[in-house]
């Protein structure tokens, strides 16, 4: 096996050839609301089979005491351990076209180190275009069709997505910053954050990571397995209708968020019209991401539904 020269990942001696590859990635820790991305990845590795061609030394990017793994105890002794994997994994789309996905915990440390072993590894392995994706919190009812805000590298690759805000500032993470950097490399590098409503941003909410799947089939070309992904989503937004038709209180909040949207959208293709007047500002979106990473610090379960 290989080293890259910082000695952060490990390269599969079996790595196979690839050209003008797609690279999707999502690494978890970050914002992530209704587990968009995480249930999005799980689905793809739970579906299509796959090969680990990458790995990345875990010891050196992860604080194992900030979330730690789980050991299994058996009356008088340790049975197992689940060590945390961050790797690079070829898969086929339903077509045969190869992709890949980056999938892992994202690193606690060595972030500049950790993006620039991502760069050369893509590099090698002739990646063309690097897709993130994940959640995140808005004031929007579950019984409109969801948005998402589309950034990247180049301009051209947000075609079709209207801006959200003129300038922001939220917290950092590690994807972002790989996008940051692999533009700065002039390569092309997008990402989708879905529009999970607020209500629902702690429960696992698969709607979200469908629309996820299908904004990344329109921008990469793939053909993504979706049928179980989508019949879950079926099941979850019933027993959320059954939840908000037993509740006045939670029914009279999605009314009120229904009449927001639909005045935004009257007459309008974009989540939020034109009207800037109803925009939120960027001190209510970054007040939003705030309480939301507030609520997920230390927090290392699934959302469940």
């Amino acid at each position: 096996m290989t080293r890259d020269p910082e000695g952060l990942y490990t390269v599969h001696p079996d790595a196979p050839e690839l050209e003008d590859a797609v690279m999707l990635y999502y690494l978890d820790g970050f914002i992530d609301a209704g587990g968009a991305g995480r249930l999005l990845a799980t689905h793809l590795l739970g579906t299509l089979d796959h090969q680990e061609v990458a790995t990345f030394d875990i010891d050196e990017l992860i604080d194992y005491r900030s979330r730690r793994p789980t050991m299994t105890f058996v009356k008088d002794r340790w049975e197992s351990y689940e060590a945390p994997e961050l790797a690079v994994y070829l898969m086929h789309d339903t077509t045969g076209a190869p992709f890949l996905l980056l999938n892992g915990p994202e690193p606690d440390h060595l972030w500049e180190g950790f993006t620039s072993a991502v760069r050369a590894l893509s590099l090698s392995l002739k990646v063309r275009l690097a897709v993130g994706f994940h959640g995140i919190p808005m004031g929007v009812p579950h019984t409109r069709p969801l948005g998402i805000t589309a950034h990247a590298s180049q301009p051209g690759l947000t075609e079709g997505y209207r801006p959200l805000v003129d300038r922001l500032q939220v917290p950092g993470s590690a994807a972002g910053l790989l996008e940051l950097r692999l533009g700065e490399d002039e390569r092309a590098a997008l990402g989708f954050a879905v529009h999970v409503p607020h209500y629902l941003a702690q429960a696992a909410y698969p709607a979200a990571a469908v629309t996820l799947l299908e904004a990344i089939e329109q921008a990469t070309s793939l053909s993504l397995p979706s049928d179980a992904l989508r019949e879950a989503a079926r099941r979850t937004d019933i027993e959320i209708s059954r939840q908000v038709e037993g509740s006045a209180e939670v029914a009279e909040v999605v009314q009120s968020l229904e009449e927001q949207y639909d005045a935004f959208t009257a007459g309008q293709e974009g989540l939020l019209g034109d009207d800037p007047d109803n925009m939120p500002t960027a001190e209510e979106l970054g007040a939003e991401f705030e309480r939301f990473l507030a609520e997920q610090q230390g927090r290392s379960d699934t959302p469940e539904p």
